[in-house]
């Protein structure tokens, strides 16, 4: 990486960790191609990261040399994968610094993490001897933001839906920061759990829990936090960030499809009722009723995404060898970089901060009057990939007064040169629709 002026007023340290970006790209098979006879310049890591050979290599090996059901057989083969699979789980665990390696429960996605909690809501509410901080129905209270992903908008709504409670949110600023001027009366004693965003997958913010968690813990309600695009980025420590659930998924991070994450407290694990049903997960079973197996089992019915964990825990090693703190700070360079480098770009809007502190590596913005599908086909022409559209985000492109937002966002492998090559293309973009 060249070295960066930041003039919008975030320091450069000498003793920040550093890595060569190079020898990091060079891991990265895909990066090698063109696109429309250009080099290929990737910026939708917020949409899905690439994947490194060593990764490729583990998926690839894991099928080849030892594929097998897990949790079910005592031959050599069952074995060596349930130990690769669980393998996999310890390393996530340290990863994310879990108290327990029971406390990760593997899913599909982030989206199902987040559906798994919901439905362990309205599940114990049918249930006379369900723990009382997961029965919900009329008169009780789900808080989200207007910031959220769909995925963690809908699933809440059909709670309420499904349950008679009721939805609120925190608005967001012009600044595309959460408004917390009422926090007192919007998460109250009617409040059962508060689900928010860590890190806006479309403005980019990062948002600072600490006030609402204080406030969450003072109400007795529950915390769940989105991760999907801070785990990737930041280095995460569930015990700092006192939250009671966190959610992320491993395509993002390096990892393959197909794997996501839930975390979660013990203690809550243990109270809480499947949401799936079959193998795996129970503890007896007769025709008349069944029991059910001790956390995380409990909720990964039937057969799980076994290759995909194990290539996850293979990403998790490939980031913790570059080190996360790194990564961060790779990235707020860049971010400095790009923020000022767009801003020369007459207009351009972005949305969210325009500063690099409590922001990530994704930028939003609009280019004039001109549509973002066709700003991003001129943008593929160049070779140059971002997304488009309103990124599963509806209510912030309504809550900004627009249909649709451009994407660029970064990983540990993009480059300045890449970020040159996107200011090139808008500049292209402004000539064709000019």
């Amino acid at each position: 990486m060249t070295s960066i002026a930041i003039p919008s007023g975030m320091p450069q340290y000498d003793d920040v960790p550093r890595f060569d970006v190079a020898r990091v790209r060079a891991d990265f098979p895909i990066l090698d191609r063109e696109v429309n006879g250009h080099p290929l310049v990737y910026l939708d890591s917020a949409n899905t990261s690439h994947k490194p050979r060593q990764v490729l290599d583990v998926l690839a090996e894991h099928y080849a040399r030892h594929n097998a059901n897990v949790s079910r057989s005592v031959h050599t083969l069952g074995t060596e994968a349930t130990e690769a699979y669980e393998g996999a789980r310890a390393k996530i665990a340290a990863f994310i610094n879990a108290p327990s390696v029971d406390e990760v429960v593997f899913t599909k996605n982030s989206t199902e993490a987040i559906n798994l909690v919901a439905y362990a809501f309205s599940n114990a509410s049918l249930r006379p001897d369900a723990d009382p901080r997961f029965r919900i129905g009329p008169g009780d209270e789900i808080v989200i933001s207007e910031m959220e992903h769909h995925s963690n908008i809908v699933p809440w709504q059909l709670l309420a839906e499904r349950t008679g409670a009721t939805l609120r949110w925190f608005p967001v600023t012009d600044h595309g920061r959460l408004d917390e001027s009422g926090l007192d009366d919007l998460v109250t004693e009617r409040t059962k759990i508060v689900s928010l965003v860590h890190m806006s997958n479309i403005l980019g913010t990062v948002n600072a829990t600490a006030r609402i968690t204080q406030r969450v813990r003072e109400v007795g309600a529950l915390l769940l936090l989105d991760c999907s695009q801070s785990v990737p980025h930041l280095p995460m420590d569930v015990v700092d960030y006192d939250a009671d659930f966190i959610v992320f998924t491993g395509h993002k991070m390096c990892g393959p499809t197909g794997i996501g994450v839930l975390w979660g407290r013990s203690e809550l694990l243990a109270a809480m009722p499947p949401v799936f049903g079959g193998g795996s997960m129970i503890e007896t079973v007769t025709m008349a009723r069944s029991t059910f197996a001790a956390p995380p089992a409990r909720f990964e019915a039937g057969t799980p995404p076994i290759a995909e964990a194990v290539a996850l825990g293979a990403a998790v090693d490939y980031l913790t060898g570059i080190g996360m703190r790194a990564i961060q700070w790779h990235e707020k360079e860049l971010t400095a970089y790009a923020l000022d480098a767009l801003a020369t770009v007459p207009g351009l809007r972005v949305f969210g901060p325009n500063v690099p502190v409590g922001r990530g590596g994704t930028i939003s913005f609009a280019l004039g009057d001109v549509h973002p599908h066709d700003v991003g086909q001129v943008l593929d022409s160049l070779g140059v990939q971002v997304r488009v559209g309103h990124h599963c985000a509806k209510p912030v492109c309504t809550r900004f007064g627009v249909p649709a937002m451009t994407r660029a966002s970064f990983y540990l492998y993009t480059t300045t040169e890449e970020i040159d090559a996107l200011v090139a293309g808008l500049e292209q973009v402004r000539k064709v629709f000019d």
